[in-house]
């Protein structure tokens, strides 16, 4: 049971932080992955109200993450806007921009109606987990075994001699960030279609833990899974402790996942190297 409702807990964290993993080895910073799993959730829910189709809600929700990540890669990218402080406005324009339009179509500033669309199960388990799992491994055999893989790592380490050797350095770049917005938009569609309705600020954080677990996975697909799964436990033991009665602090054990956060953070600080020109404008 404890595995199941980690493995639920961990869902948008693996996205996230497996899309997270293109665009950084890309060379590009993405703090966005917050605002993009919150834009992810919430075109879902629109979509789904509209059409009651789980299939076109994830697609929407796909879309929704994608078109933030187009306006963070190509800022960055064209104009080479400090990749931080766009990821910083993104989130800005994501939180504004939902509790806005939410307002106009259903006339509150906290949440949607609730949709009638539910995710299809198989054996009692969600698809989405199923298909969260095959991206893993898929995600590992492209970025590890395949050529574009290769110069995915390469235009994150030295995009001026992949450049020279030939090699679209800004395609790269574009599809790196874009591929981090397609996950989070399907991260933002588990929790749309997991609580059937959008909620304001619902992403809750989770897309800045994500980032903290893409690093924890030394920006890899299978590390950043790994650590995604001790968060999403970290989670789950928070759940639990509020179960059982103890006579401590509703916060205090609210605090558990960030406060994990924090600690990973500053034990690997200076251990693991990010990709050389992570951040650097080219």
């Amino acid at each position: 049971m404890i595995i199941l409702q980690t493995l639920r807990i961990s869902i948008p964290y693996i996205l996230a932080s497996n899309g997270g993993v293109y665009s950084e080895r890309s060379g590009i910073v993405n703090i966005a992955l917050e605002g993009m799993i919150l834009m992810g959730a919430f075109t879902t829910v629109i979509v789904s109200w509209y059409t009651n189709s789980f299939f076109l809600g994830v697609l929407g929700g796909i879309l929704g993450g994608a078109s933030l990540a187009l306006i963070h890669a190509f800022v960055c990218i064209q104009f080479k806007v400090n990749q931080i402080i766009s990821g910083l406005a993104i989130n800005i324009l994501s939180f504004g921009l939902t509790k806005f339009i939410l307002k106009i179509i259903f006339h509150s500033s906290s949440n949607s109606e609730r949709i009638g669309v539910s995710m299809p199960s198989f054996l009692g388990v969600p698809v989405l987990i199923y298909i969260t799992l095959l991206i893993v491994i898929l995600n590992h055999i492209i970025i590890n075994k395949t050529k574009f893989g290769l110069h995915l790592r390469s235009v994150g380490e030295n995009p001026l001699a992949c450049s020279t050797l030939g090699i679209n350095v800004y395609l790269i770049k574009y599809i790196g960030v874009i591929t981090s917005g397609i996950l989070c938009g399907l991260a933002g569609s588990w929790l749309a279609l997991d609580q059937h309705q959008f909620v304001e600020g619902m992403s809750g954080g989770r897309g800045f833990i994500a980032l903290a677990a893409l690093i924890f996975g030394r920006w890899t697909p299978l590390g950043a899974f790994l650590a995604s799964l001790l968060f999403g436990f970290a989670e789950s033991i928070q759940i639990y402790l509020q179960t059982v009665g103890l006579k401590i602090p509703t916060q205090f054990i609210q605090m558990i996942p960030y406060l994990l956060t924090i600690i990973v953070l500053v034990a690997i600080r200076g251990k693991y190297r990010p990709p050389k020109s992570l951040g650097i404008p080219f």
